[in-house]
Order: C-alpha cells, then sequence, then structure tokens
C-alpha cells in the first residue's frame, strides 16, 4: 500500500515546558497490527535477503499461518486480548526478550558507551573538579524528574511517553540464576540521597544531599571527592566490581555467594541503590590523535580490562559517569530501563549546566567523611574475581573500535538538497556494506507515541535499498537513474520509519506473536522455526542514530558475532560515527567498514550534486531514534 507523500514529511522532535506527566495517562496504546499486513510487510523484507526458492517456501508457510481459524488466527486474537488488558502489551516482552533473558555479558554486549569531548585537565584536581561539577548538573537534571518539570517531547504535534525519564535515576539490574530483574529506587518513603563514587577498585557512599534536602554545591562535592581520593590511595584492592562484567549464569551465582556475607550484602545494596555511579578512572595508555576517540569508546564499553579500569565499574548500574585522570571522559548506561533518548536529553542538560557553573571555594559547612564500602574477600569470592579478570581480558582484545568524524558535510547540507539527513546516511551504510556484502540491517525507531512505548527495529535493507547499491556500481548506469534509485531508496526508507514510528512494521508484532504461542504452551509456529527467519533476525548491521547537540558519539557492541554495531551523530557541519566489530571474526573488519563508509558518503554527495544544486531550505530533522 503506497505512502500518501505529506505522512512521509519527516518531523522534528520539540520540547514543550509543562508538566511532564500532564499527557500521561491519555496517551494512545500501542496497537496490534493486522496480521495480514505483517505477513506481507515481513514477506517484503525477506525479498532482498533469501532466495527466490527460500522465499516461495516461506510464502507456503505464511499462506498456511494466515489461514481462517488456524494458528495465527488464534495467536492474534491473543494478543488482541492481552492488549485490551495491559497498558502495553509489548514492554514487559521486550524488556525480557531484549535484555533481561539474555545471559551474555551486559559490557559490550548491550551496554552503550557514550564519548564526550575531551577535556583538558592531566591531574586529579582537573578530574575531581570536573567531576563534581558533572555530579551537581545530574542532580540538576533530577531536580526536574523529582518536581515533573522535564520539557515534554512532541513528534508531528503528539506528545511522547515520558516514562523512560524516570526510570535512569536509581535502578539497577540484578542477576538471577536465569533472568534478571531491574529494580528501580526512586520511588517508596525513603528514596535514594547517595550516590556510589568509585576509584581504585574501591567504592565509596557519597550523600550529595545536606540534612535540609538540599543538594551539595559543586566545591562541597568536590571536596568529598578528594577525601575519597585520599582514602583510596592503595593500589592493590581486588577488583570487586569486575564481578558484573561477566556471563550473567557465572555473575549469578557469584552474586549469591557474595551476599551470603551480611557485610557484602550492604554494601552491595547500597550500590544498587544509589542515584548513579561515578568511576574516577586512572588514565589509559597514550595514543595517537587520530586514535584516541577509538580508545576512548573502548574505555567506555568495557574499561579497558582489568589491568586497567574495568574494575572501576559495577555494570549492572543503569547510569556510570566515567572520568578519566588523563580528560577523558563519558559514561556507560545499562540499556534494559530506557533507550537512548532519556539518556541523551541528560547528557546535552549535564553539558549545558557545567558550561554556566563555576567553580568557587566557599565558606564550608563541616560534612561528614565519605563511608568506604567493606567487601570480605573470601577464598571462593577471590576465585570469582579471577575467572572475571580472565573472561574480561579475552573480551577486550576481541572488540575492534573506530570512531572517526566525517567533517566533508553534515545535517545542514543534507537538508539544504531537501533530503532526509537519517534516510541518506543509512543509504550510505548500505552501500559500504554492500562494497564489503546484502545483510539485514537494524535501526532503532522510537515506538514513545504511544504508553510506555520503547523501540522498534527501522529495516533500512529494502528491495529499493537492494536496487541502489546493485546500481552504483554498475558503469552500464547513468547517473540520472542511479540518483533516481537513491531517490527511491530513501523514498522507502522514509516510509518504512514512519509506519514504524507508528507501530505498523513487523519485527515487535512477530515477537508478540512468538511470545504469544510460548505463552500459550503451544508448539512454535513454523514460520518461526524457518531458516528465512533466522536470516531475517540475524542483524549483521546494528545501527542508531543518536541525536546529541553535544559534539559526543554514541558506541555499541555489535548484535550478532559476525555484524557490526554503529552509531551516528549528525551535527551541522560534520557526522560522528563508531563503529565496533569482534576481531575474531575473520569476515569483519571496522577499520575497512569505516574506509568504505567515508568513500560512500563521498561517493553519494558526488551523484547527488551532478543533478542537484542545494537550496537554502530542507526537510525539518528526523526523529532521534536511539
Amino acid at each position: 500500500m503506497a505512502i500518501p507523500p505529506r505522512l512521509l514529511r519527516p518531523v522534528a522532535l520539540v520540547y514543550i515546558l509543562e508538566r511532564s506527566t500532564t499527557h500521561q495517562e491519555g496517551l494512545p496504546k500501542i496497537p496490534v497490527p493486522p496480521l495480514k499486513q505483517t505477513c506481507e510487510r515481513y514477506l517484503a523484507a525477506l525479498e532482498p535477503l533469501i532466495t527466490r526458492e527460500e522465499l516461495a517456501h516461506t510464502r507456503t508457510l505464511i499462506a498456511e499461518f494466515l489461514q481462517s481459524g488456524g494458528v495465527g488466527e488464534r495467536l492474534q486474537k491473543g494478543l488482541e486480548r492481552r492488549a485490551r488488558k495491559t497498558e502495553n502489551w509489548l514492554s514487559d516482552w521486550w524488556m525480557q526478550s531484549a535484555y533481561l533473558d539474555s545471559r551474555m555479558p551486559i559490557p559490550v554486549y548491550t551496554s552503550p558507551g557514550v564519548v564526550l569531548p575531551q577535556m583538558h585537565f592531566q591531574d586529579r584536581q582537573g578530574q575531581m573538579r570536573f567531576a563534581a561539577k558533572l555530579i551537581a548538573g545530574v542532580l540538576d537534571f533530577k531536580k526536574m524528574v523529582d518536581n515533573e518539570t522535564l520539557p515534554v517531547e512532541y513528534l508531528g504535534g503528539k506528545p511522547l511517553c515520558m516514562n523512560q525519564y524516570y526510570q535512569v535515576l536509581s535502578s539497577c539490574r540484578i542477576p538471577g540464576p536465569k533472568k534478571d530483574i531491574v529494580v528501580n529506587y526512586a520511588t517508596g518513603k525513603s528514596p535514594s540521597t547517595h550516590i556510589t563514587v568509585v576509584h581504585n577498585f574501591q567504592f565509596f557512599v557519597l550523600d550529595v544531599y545536606s540534612s535540609n534536602g538540599m543538594p551539595l554545591t559543586v566545591d562541597q562535592i568536590y571536596v568529598q571527592l578528594e577525601k575519597i581520593w585520599n582514602s583510596s590511595l592503595q593500589t592493590n584492592k581486588e577488583p570487586i566490581g569486575i564481578l558484573t562484567s561477566n556471563h550473567r549464569n557465572t555473575w549469578g551465582k557469584a552474586y549469591n555467594n557474595l551476599i551470603k556475607d551480611k557485610t557484602n550484602k550492604d554494601s552491595v545494596r547500597t550500590i544498587q541503590k544509589s542515584i548513579f555511579l561515578v568511576c574516577l578512572d586512572a588514565p589509559m595508555p597514550r595514543v595517537s590523535d587520530d586514535l584516541y576517540y577509538s580508545k576512548v569508546a573502548a574505555q567506555m564499553l568495557h574499561g579497558g580490562g582489568s589491568r586497567w579500569n574495568s574494575g572501576n565499574r559495577w555494570f549492572d548500574k543503569t547510569l556510570q559517569f566515567i572520568v578519566g585522570e588523563d580528560g577523558s571522559c563519558g559514561l556507560t548506561y545499562e540499556h534494559a530501563p530506557a533507550e537512548g533518548p532519556p539518556i541523551v536529553f541528560l547528557v546535552d542538560h549535564v553539558v549545558e549546566y557545567m558550561k554556566k557553573t563555576e567553580f568557587r571555594r566557599a565558606p564550608m559547612v563541616p560534612l561528614p567523611l565519605p563511608q568506604k564500602l567493606r567487601f570480605n574477600i573470601t577464598p571462593e569470592v577471590k576465585k570469582d574475581i579471577e575467572k572475571a579478570k580472565q573472561n574480561m581480558n579475552i573480551m577486550v582484545p576481541d572488540l575492534d573500535v573506530q570512531v572517526f568524524n566525517f567533517y566533508h558535510y553534515g545535517k545542514k547540507y543534507l537538508k539544504s538538497i531537501k533530503t532526509s539527513p537519517d534516510a541518506f546516511i543509512q543509504m550510505a551504510l548500505q552501500l559500504a556494506y554492500y562494497r564489503c556484502t546484502c545483510c539485514p540491517t537494524y535501526e532503532s525507531a522510537s515506538l514513545r507515541m504511544f504508553k510506555l512505548g520503547r523501540t522498534e527495529a527501522i529495516r533500512s535493507t529494502s528491495t529499493e535499498s537492494h536496487r541502489f547499491v546493485q546500481a552504483m556500481d554498475d558503469v552500464s548506469k547513468q547517473d540520472t537513474e542511479k540518483l533516481a534509485l537513491l531517490q527511491e531508496a530513501i523514498k522507502a526508507h522514509r516510509a518504512y520509519t514512519h509506519m514504524a514510528i507508528h507501530g505498523q512494521t513487523v519485527d515487535r508484532h512477530l515477537l508478540g506473536l512468538r511470545m504469544q504461542a510460548i505463552e500459550d504452551l503451544t508448539s512454535l509456529p513454523e514460520i518461526f522455526m524457518d531458516t528465512s527467519y533466522a536470516v531475517a533476525m540475524h542483524f549483521n548491521l546494528f545501527t542508531s542514530q543518536v541525536g546529541s547537540k553535544t559534539d559526543c558519539v554514541m558506541c555499541i557492541g555489535p548484535m550478532v558475532p559476525d555484524g557490526y554495531g554503529i552509531c551516528y551523530n549528525p551535527m551541522g557541519d560534520h557526522i560522528n560515527f563508531a563503529v565496533t566489530a569482534f576481531n575474531s571474526c575473520e569476515e569483519t573488519n571496522a577499520a575497512r567498514l569505516s574506509r568504505f563508509l567515508k568513500e560512500a558518503l563521498l561517493d553519494l554527495k558526488s551523484l547527488v550534486e551532478q543533478t542537484l544544486k542545494p537550496s537554502p531550505t530542507g526537510p525539518e530533522e528526523q526523529p532521534d531514534r536511539t
């Protein structure tokens, strides 16, 4: 079905000052798409990915699935019943299947990192001044959360769900033997008033509110950080935090073993309940300027290994801000409670707050010494730590991270040629990967138009994108034909984006049908056992646009062993990219794909400029969809 052109125009994400929860109750529920529509769109998504014979076999399975009174109709009715009874039929299943059921380690495999511009301090005083301002900035954000004065986001004139903003502070993932849980400690009779600071693998409780309930000033926080530094000069401490980096089953067993001891249990609970965590990192080995951001991105994702800062973390904590003594800074966040937009908004808010905040020494009120958290390291705990160190030291060198800034053009140029910046970049990604081989591509789309909405997948690999990338290097094709195919591919991407943010694409509906079958204790329908389904769900390209006002870059690990993780932040005059791959896979190479991506972006610009002249205005900004 063709989408009317007026619906394809991308719209800006708008912030309006009003109570954050004003529209929450009135938000629509996420729909259950029509079954036939999803099946048709699923077949269309498969077309560029599989052979004709495989597609014919899948068509037969789909026809059986859609038979009147058959299994598809029964599962669809079950899903519609669930939608009527719950606020959001998808959100719990999504958190469970995407995050909490996963037994892979949190660092690299699920937690993104954010790299902030390099700071120019080179000593502990500069590190602690920066950390003190950062902490004060996050507390200023918390004040908006507590007072419900966060600006409400709008997309296309419709308010978005703000629930995720209330999940990122004072929350923590807790390991279980088969499935983890996420607990938020912000509500209740006595919400947390402390953060956790970790330095030299040692954890400290820092109360960030005075007895009258006011947040500490920047200079008060600085003095407290100095006390923490002076109390943690020993560098031979066991890195207890590295336990959280392990495979979740391994960590679940070690966790139960660790908290048998009452002192350990109390210390762990204190970390879990803290508002957020601040990691004061040791400096990393110096690298050349062109490798600096790649090195820092890896540092944000995993800490660099047991010899460096991987033990200076509690990876289960939703928010961990990282400040290195060498000027590197950023954060990592545990992904289960929220997507990227609340994190990006928080980062932008903190960066702006820090610009406006002057560091002043003021008359000091005596403050209590920050409490050091104690851990009793039994031989069994020591063994678990050594195992975690070994696993981390295997994981760290396996991740290849390439961060680069593409300075030839940015959002302003792409708007001037009246194209969608996001769709244009996605087509460059398709071309770059095609030049390396066609694959399923995942781009995250926000479902926050609906109550408790999380994400849907934009499948950037389409029949149209496949035709375009095939034609691009075909010398028998004229440039006008290539440009027409590029425009068709961009149009298809925008149409799919529109369907995704309105809950009308295939991935989450298929997940719901599959989960419904599991809940009904019936055998999985054939369409989920089909080879085509396995191909469709194997996302070699896992991509995400991170639209931040700050000149930062987000980074994520690949979704599959033979894939890439790609984040991009389109700024006005340049685009920041982070590309990751696993060194253990011979087929992938982050540096090679980065090189092909730069070439693809230049080739697309060249193609466009041969037939189009830039104009001063273009389409509005695409919404951020991390």
